[in-house]
């Protein structure tokens, strides 16, 4: 059987803290004596062992069919070395076995921010367009063994993304 693959291109949204709100949460700079707040991450990180580690990613270009989720915890990432990232996401809608294909957006995230994803927040990525970017990464230190759900948009749907500026 022959099955067209559709292309379907996805601008990326500069990310503000009210853009991102349904996915999770944006963190800037802040002083070191502020208090904290609700503009602090909220996380959630007791299902098991906290991991925090710094992964390094190599270009691997800005398409992809699959994305995943994690329903056991947050997950915080950002960027060293200022470089600049994109990550696509879907709402946390945890009623839904799969991601709603009208709600997927992406956001350019500046490299002076870090993300923090919403318990079950479906999200592809980190892509990028520099040679690699070494990445922080807090979440469980099980997450990708035995938290780690992928839904694959060329199986169900036949489509393939590409993120564009």
């Amino acid at each position: 059987m022959n099955t067209a693959v559709k292309l379907q291109e996805l601008m990326a949204q500069f990310i503000t803290p009210e853009s991102f709100q349904p996915y999770g949460q944006v963190i800037f700079p802040c002083k070191d004596d502020k208090i904290f707040d609700y503009t602090d991450a909220q996380l959630s990180l007791e299902n098991g062992i906290t991991r925090f580690y710094i992964m390094r990613l190599k270009k691997q270009g800005t398409r992809f069919h699959k994305i995943t989720r994690h329903v056991e915890c947050t997950q915080c990432l950002g960027s060293l070395e200022g470089k600049d990232w994109f990550m696509a996401v879907c709402p946390p809608e945890n009623n839904n076995r799969e991601p709603i294909l009208d709600k997927l957006v992406v956001f350019h995230i500046p490299g002076n921010c870090f993300i923090k994803l919403e318990v079950g927040t479906w999200h592809a990525g980190p892509y990028f367009y520099h040679d690699f970017v070494d990445f922080y990464n807090l979440e469980l230190s099980d997450t990708n063994l035995v938290d780690h759900f992928t839904h694959d948009f060329l199986k169900t749907n036949g489509l393939t993304f590409q993120i564009v500026l």
